[in-house]
């Protein structure tokens, strides 16, 4: 069973990773650990074009150790795990790979917003539960 797994640097992100053993045994998961980073939105002058701005090296290291330490702890549990780092708008880059990779389930976790907050911020959640093609688990943690 391929599962993919999206985090962010969140509590919700941290319960994915926990969870997972609860519903797959490890000899029957191969699971790929994926962030993805937003893609800049502010115009930006020639010299930091696409693939050129040096800052956006920093945001991909501190990415590289969330999902290598997710990684990490998911391997020392017995699973066969591979880390990914993705640049671009979270919804498409999801459904992306788990179209391409074939994913037979989808796991991350939700961070609750509700009113305006979700209004104004939109919920990657909701929107890759609509459009992905394979069976998704979505973590919630219990309201504080």
């Amino acid at each position: 069973m391929k599962i993919l797994v999206a985090v962010d640097d969140s509590a919700s992100a941290q319960a994915v990773i926990r969870g997972l053993a609860s519903y797959l045994k490890t000899d029957e998961a191969e699971v790929r650990i994926l962030h993805v980073m937003p893609p800049i939105v502010f115009s930006l002058p020639p010299e930091e074009a696409r693939g050129y701005a040096p800052e956006m090296e920093e945001e991909r290291k501190r990415a590289r150790t969330l999902v290598d330490k997710y990684t990490a702890q998911l391997r020392g549990e017995g699973y066969k795990t591979e880390p990914v780092v993705e640049s671009g708008d979270p919804v498409e880059t999801i459904v992306g790979i788990v179209e391409r990779w074939k994913a037979d389930l989808l796991m991350l976790g939700s961070h609750g917003r509700k009113g305006i907050a979700r209004l104004l911020l939109g919920s990657v959640a909701y929107a890759v539960v609509r459009r992905a093609n394979c069976s998704v688990l979505v973590y919630r943690l219990p309201s504080s």
